[in-house]
């Protein structure tokens, strides 16, 4: 029994030795964690990054005269759809039907619950659907 007891406070005592009290040290610099990890993470996260940069900024790289080449078509192109579109639809009414503009597909559906518009991209199989509630005439 001696020797038991012996034995159970020496495991007693060893594992109170060897124990320490655990404390959470945070990696990222902005929460408190040590300054020299900021590298560290910075050269991981751009490495994982799937983004393109250059996306982004579409007219910090061109010159002003393509800028406002840019800003020209896109406002042509616009008028162009809105003539369009006026002459396909009258005086804006969209009716049930079909309608064609060059690869582009329109499906225009009466439901219960709105207008639903079906955009269909033939030359790319691209789909859409675009539901207007309460559209009911």
């Amino acid at each position: 029994m001696k020797l038991f007891f012996s034995g159970l406070v020496f495991l007693v005592t060893a594992s109170s030795i060897f124990s320490q009290q655990l404390v959470y040290t945070p990696v990222n610099p902005a929460f408190g964690g040590n300054t020299f990890n900021y590298q560290w993470l910075l050269s991981s996260a751009t490495a994982q990054n799937q983004f393109d940069n250059d996306k982004g900024n579409l007219f910090s790289s061109q010159s002003s005269l393509s800028s406002f080449t840019e800003s020209l078509n896109r406002q042509l192109l616009s008028q162009l759809s809105t003539k369009l579109f006026g002459e396909q639809f009258g005086d804006g009414d969209l009716k049930p039907g079909t309608y064609v503009f060059g690869s582009m597909y329109l499906e225009v559906i009466q439901t219960s619950s709105g207008m639903m518009i079906k955009i269909l991209n033939t030359s790319t199989g691209e789909q859409s659907e675009i539901v207007i509630p309460g559209a009911n005439k």
